[in-house]
């Protein structure tokens, strides 16, 4: 099963400062056990939301939204893509990971929806479209 691990934003990260290098190093070390381990798949910190946009979608209608956006708490400071065998495996990983904020931080798991999880509704046509669209994203 794929999680994605979503670091959420504190009023440090979003005002873009920097983690220390005792930091850096403890997720380093971090980051490097989950890659032996074969669990992390991808990741990376991101920017504030005030370097970032939001599209708002109505219908054919688009508006482009300006960070920074309200509700630091519910934003999102960085993130990392696992692969492990369930939530109970992730929750374990998790729980190693070094507070990734200085002060209190909080981590969010999800699970990733798979194509199987559409089963009901996915034409053949659709299965074959995204077949190709897998395929394609695993040769790059």
């Amino acid at each position: 099963m794929r999680v994605v691990v979503f670091v959420k934003a504190t009023e440090d990260s979003e005002q873009g400062a920097l983690p220390s290098a005792e930091l850096i190093e403890a997720m380093g070390k971090y980051n490097e056990e989950l890659i032996n381990a074969g669990i992390m798949v991808g990741g990376d910190g991101l920017k504030p939301s005030s370097q970032g946009k939001r599209i708002a979608f109505d219908g054919p209608g688009r508006t482009v939204i300006d960070g920074p956006f309200a509700e630091t708490r519910e934003l999102v400071a960085g993130f990392w893509i696992w692969e492990v065998k369930d939530m109970d495996e992730a929750l374990a990983w998790a729980k190693r990971c070094p507070n990734p904020m200085p002060g209190p931080s909080e981590l969010e798991l999800r699970p990733v929806v798979s194509m199987e999880d559409f089963a009901e509704t996915m034409t053949p046509e659709g299965a074959e479209i995204h077949a190709r669209n897998e395929q394609r994203l695993a040769g790059q």
